[in-house]
């Protein structure tokens, strides 16, 4: 018998016929003996469409009413699951965030956890009851506030609660069959990685990959909880994310890592320029400061070399888009202090990213990578690299050209078929 949480995203429950197909599936897992956490996401397009009525009310809606506005999505899903569950015989317990012991910050709409306190969940677990509970949630320390958990905060959650009950893995259902060296609505030859490491996987998420959150494969490195990436639209094996070392054929030790995991891409970025910058000490960092002190995280970052007869120099560097106003707002108001010409703002690009943690020990792969782009006619504007990642920024129009034609110059393509996308989001 074994301990399972599952994880449903809301394409996975995104109508009365899809609630009804999962609670099946976590009936037969129930039946087969395993005990069975689930934390389920908002049905469909709900959070998009709360978000829509409260800005029709307000065009700057308070951040704690807007929370409780929105957790009421996965309170709707996690009541209609718990009622299918039953009619099928098998007994389920709906718990919200708070119900459930999940304590997080105060930071509304991007609130982090800092504990589960899972003793409802076990008591459940205990009643031979399924536990479901609401996804994207939780509850303050002090003031017991409702708080959300911003982009990926179901998977999260799932992780958190996995590692909360020493769970024997954490099963994220989605509408793909697990994680793929690309976007599969973008390479449909893409191919399926049956197991990827937690440092990969956290450098596909930072790169645009959507199928996992960036905060839940952070919680499970961190509390080493093993993560299966699965479809709820079908019975396939998926995706295991995991550090435990691949077993080879019997008498061989350990499989070698592949070089390349996959290629990632975003769509989400914009590129900020400081032109003429005064190429002294400290202005970089007063730039970085400003942009810091206005919330704004940074990505990529590129500094042309200076012209020796200004003195002047240009820092280029990427951002969240929906940042980036706020980000050119701050640099307007300390242009006296930096001393900067001008700025410039480009919302029409696109970062590719290739990972993999092969590449550490084997040379060539950013020529390799280079040379594709150039075959295909693709310019590049911005290079970050890691230990495990070289990522490139392009033109947005050029962007899923540069994607087919990397993928297929590592050896990527697989030749078992299309992938499928039984869904269309990604989650």
């Amino acid at each position: 018998m074994a301990l399972i949480v599952q994880k449903y995203g809301g394409s996975s429950v995104a109508d009365a016929a899809a609630i009804k197909r999962v609670a099946k599936r976590i009936a037969e897992a129930k039946r087969a003996g395993d005990d069975v956490v689930v934390v389920v996401s908002a049905m469909g397009d709900t959070t998009d469409e709360l978000l829509d009525l409260a800005n029709e009310v307000s065009p700057r809606p308070p951040s704690r009413e807007m929370d409780i506005l929105l957790t009421a999505g996965e309170r709707i899903s996690m009541a209609l699951l718990a009622m299918a569950i039953a009619n099928l015989g098998v007994e389920a317990q709906a718990f919200t965030g708070q119900q459930a012991g999940v304590i997080t910050d105060d930071a509304h709409g991007r609130a982090r956890i800092i504990d589960v306190k899972a003793g409802r969940i076990h008591q459940a677990l205990a009643e031979g009851a399924v536990a479901i509970v609401a996804g994207f949630q939780g509850v303050t320390a002090t003031t017991n506030d409702v708080t959300t958990l911003g982009r990926g905060g179901s998977d999260t959650t799932a992780v958190a609660i996995a590692a909360a009950i020493h769970a024997d893995v954490c099963e994220i259902y989605t509408d793909v069959d697990g994680v793929f060296t690309a976007d599969p609505r973008i390479v449909p030859t893409a191919r399926k990685i049956a197991r990827i490491t937690y440092e990969e996987m956290l450098d596909m998420a930072a790169s645009g990959a959507k199928v996992l959150g960036l905060r839940c494969v952070e919680y499970g490195r961190r509390q080493g909880v093993r993560i299966h990436v699965r479809s709820s639209f079908s019975g396939h094996t998926g995706t295991l994310v995991t550090d435990e070392p691949q077993q080879a054929p019997e008498g061989e030790g350990t499989m070698e890592q592949p070089i390349i995991a996959g290629v990632a891409h975003d769509r989400s970025e914009a590129k900020v320029t400081v032109v003429g910058v005064p190429d002294v000490p400290g202005t970089a960092a007063q730039i970085f400061e400003t942009v810091a002190a206005s919330g704004v995280n940074i990505d990529m970052i590129v500094q042309n070399v200076s012209a020796a007869q200004t003195g002047l120099t240009d820092i280029s560097f990427t951002l969240p888009a929906t940042d980036g106003q706020r980000a050119i707002a701050a640099l307007v108001a300390e242009q006296g202090t930096i001393g900067y010409v001008s700025l410039q703002y480009d919302d029409t690009i696109g970062k590719l990213s290739l990972v993999g943690a092969g590449m550490k020990s084997h040379p060539g792969v950013s020529a390799q990578l280079f040379g594709a782009l150039r075959d295909a006619g693709i310019n590049i504007e911005m290079i970050s690299t890691s230990e495990i990642r070289v990522s490139v920024v392009t033109r947005a129009d050029q962007l899923d050209d540069a994607v087919r034609a990397v993928h297929t110059a590592f050896g990527l393509d697989s030749t078992e078929g299309e992938a499928v996308v039984y869904g269309g989001t990604g989650r």
